[in-house]
């Protein structure tokens, strides 16, 4: 038997953004996590993923606000769009293949990117 990596999963988490495929969470642990890391955000993106993206961190504020919270099940790729930017590490050094990693949201810089979500 192989033994997964710890996971903690956010219950009541929502697990994608509904109407689409982009999803919010994982349903299990993978033997090596996805690495978290800065993503490039280019000017000139789909207006569903920007609507993803917003979606994705008002589900954040709603479960944690500015409370850090664990990595857990929460979807690398969605995760990786905020990084370094709304959302920041709180381990230091930090893992970025770590399901325990620490993050935490910078609510300056996510009222400043995303005020929709803070405005409704």
């Amino acid at each position: 038997m192989v033994n997964l990596p710890p996971m903690l999963k956010h219950r009541g988490f929502p697990s994608r953004l509904p109407g689409t495929d982009f999803q919010f969470t994982i349903r299990r642990a993978n033997l090596k996590p996805t690495r978290i890391e800065k993503k490039p955000r280019l000017a000139d993106r789909k207006l569903v993923l920007l609507e993803a993206d917003a979606n994705f961190l008002a589900c954040l504020w709603d479960a944690f606000g500015s409370e850090p919270f664990e990595r857990g099940n929460l979807d690398a790729g969605r995760l990786n769009a905020l990084f370094e930017r709304e959302v920041v590490p709180v381990d230091d050094p930090f893992d970025p293949l770590s399901y325990e990693a620490i993050l935490r949201i910078d609510e300056a810089v996510a009222r400043a990117n995303f005020p929709q979500v803070f405005n409704r």
